[in-house]
């Protein structure tokens, strides 16, 4: 399987943000285990599936078979096939999305720019600062971009369903 070095090299500076975040704000973040609502069953870019396969792959054979089972038995509309009473079961290899969802994102709609949150979050907070606002466009064109070098090396769908993320790629 290609390199995920530029994936894992962004995964850190994502977690460097994101901890930030969390440790200025603890007071203000409601996110914990068992918070859940947002785990749904999303797509995912093929690094993310790959990093998700290598980290399936690193579990006792029962384990990722469970998982495997989960991910088989998903549909689109329900909760991330990961979920598993209120706890993510790759919560280490989970995609960028998952690790910034609920924290303040710059997103663009419309041609409007905002920040957007959990709504369990920030409810006591007048502002949010600058520095504390991951810009979602930045990240995002970062993350296709290390994308497209990985599928170049390893062709395929640009794009899975976290379903197919577990249950499409072998050893």
């Amino acid at each position: 399987m290609p390199s995920l070095e530029n994936y894992r090299a962004l995964l850190l500076r994502v977690d460097e943000i994101c901890h930030q975040t969390a440790a200025r704000f603890a007071s203000q973040i409601s996110c914990r285990p068992g918070c859940d609502a947002c785990c749904r069953h999303l797509s995912i870019f093929a690094v993310e599936a790959a990093a998700l396969h290598q980290a399936l792959c690193q579990l006792p054979a029962e384990d990722a078979d469970f998982i495997r089972q989960a991910a088989a038995d998903s549909s689109p509309d329900a909760p991330c096939p990961l979920l598993h009473g209120g706890i993510c079961l790759l919560y280490q290899a989970r995609p960028i999305i998952c690790r910034t969802h609920g924290l303040p994102l710059l997103v663009n709609r419309d041609g409007a720019s905002g920040i957007d949150f959990c709504p369990e979050n920030f409810r006591d907070a007048e502002s949010i600062p600058g520095s504390a606002v991951i810009d979602l466009d930045r990240l995002n064109a970062t993350l296709l971009a290390i994308n497209t070098l990985f599928v170049r090396s390893f062709p395929g769908p640009e794009r899975l369903t976290m379903a197919e993320a577990l249950l499409r790629l072998t050893d």
